[in-house]
């Protein structure tokens, strides 16, 4: 596969960002022109860059994906902490399971071409949490032996409500969460 010139990449990534904005206040369903005008291109763009909606929309989720599992090593690198890094990348996480209940009707439907996005996203983010857990337990910050798919489950479950209920905080939840894992004093 050829690598992509650096212009071409920043396109695609503006894209992929304008996309999944869209999605979240409008719907997958918003006009191609809605993502052109976020984007601040053309819909001949869009198509160049994804011939199908169902490309744009599988494109996005991995993209997010991908900026998610990249992150939680920035992190760790960064933050003051290990569990500092835990908790941003969990407001990271909320970030991304929010956009991705704006595509939950899509990702649920009988469209083939979206079954392999939760392996893909189990695979990818699991590893990047185990990561970040067992740094944070190794720092004896966090009470040991959690489960990364337990907690990330657990964090999904927490969002579920993110658009139903305007005084409902998803990121406020999730952070009493991150916060119980502290190890007692």
């Amino acid at each position: 596969m050829r690598q992509k010139r650096a212009d071409a990449q920043r396109n695609e990534t503006t894209l992929l960002g304008a996309a999944a904005s869209v999605f979240v206040r409008s719907g997958v369903e918003a006009p191609i022109r809605e993502i052109a005008a976020e984007a601040g291109v053309g819909t001949a763009t869009i198509y160049r860059h994804f011939p199908t909606r169902a490309d744009l929309i599988v494109a996005v989720y991995r993209h997010q994906v991908e900026a998610l599992a990249e992150s939680g090593p920035a992190l760790l690198a960064s933050a003051a902490s290990p569990y500092e890094a835990l908790r941003q990348w969990f407001g990271e996480f909320v970030g991304f399971v929010v956009t991705k209940q704006g595509l939950a009707a899509v990702l649920q439907s009988d469209d083939p071409c979206y079954d392999p996005l939760h392996a893909y996203f189990l695979e990818r983010l699991e590893p990047v949490c185990a990561r970040l857990l067992g740094a944070a337990a190794s720092a004896g910050e966090i009470r040991p032996g959690q489960d990364a798919q337990e907690l990330m489950r657990g964090v999904g479950g927490l969002c579920a409500g993110a658009g139903t209920t305007p005084r409902y905080d998803p990121r406020r939840m999730v952070d009493l969460l991150v916060s119980g894992l502290r190890q007692p004093a």
